[in-house]
């Protein structure tokens, strides 16, 4: 599979154990939804491999996993860091106002008067609203509040369009 086909939805993080399990890092909404995409693919080596998920559980404030032909702790230490991703067509359809983050990373954001901001490096969570980290000349965290301050998205043409004052 191509980069480009594949949508990453977390990493292997550390080892859990001496069985082979490791610790994941979740980019799903909801942590336990990256169990959800099985079969996985990890990023080895900057090729997609096919890895086929045993089992799979929240433990305490993270997900842990078994996976096909890791059995030892050395074996799951080798893949610490690798990204878990899936092909892009397995995603679910989301509504016109709905983005997926992986999808949002990179785009350009400009201001309704063309000014250009940067690109967007990451987004996080709040209690209120998702926040764009914009980087630029510096960096920028914009609500992700749609028609007050995100005011189209462009998949197409990879930009965001934002009301902001630059000098904010």
């Amino acid at each position: 599979m191509s980069q480009l086909d594949m949508v990453t939805l977390g990493k292997i993080s550390a080892v859990f154990g001496i069985k082979g399990w490791v610790k994941v890092f979740s980019h799903t909404h909801q942590l336990s939804g990256i169990l959800d995409y099985a079969p996985w693919s990890l990023k080895v080596g900057g090729e997609w491999k096919p890895c086929k998920l045993l089992n799979g559980q929240v433990q305490g404030k993270g997900i842990v996993a078994q996976l096909d032909g890791v059995t030892d702790r050395t074996q799951a230490e080798k893949l610490i860091g690798c990204e878990i991703g899936i092909p892009r067509d397995r995603l679910h359809k989301l509504d016109d106002d709905e983005y997926y983050w992986a999808d949002l990373i990179g785009m350009e954001v400009v201001t309704v008067n063309g000014v250009v901001l940067g690109t967007v490096d990451h987004l996080f969570e709040t209690g209120a609203n998702d926040v764009l980290v914009v980087q630029g000349e510096r960096e920028r965290l914009l609500p992700w509040v749609l028609d007050t301050f995100i005011k189209s998205v462009s998949l197409a043409e990879k930009r965001i369009t934002v009301d902001w004052d630059p000098d904010f």
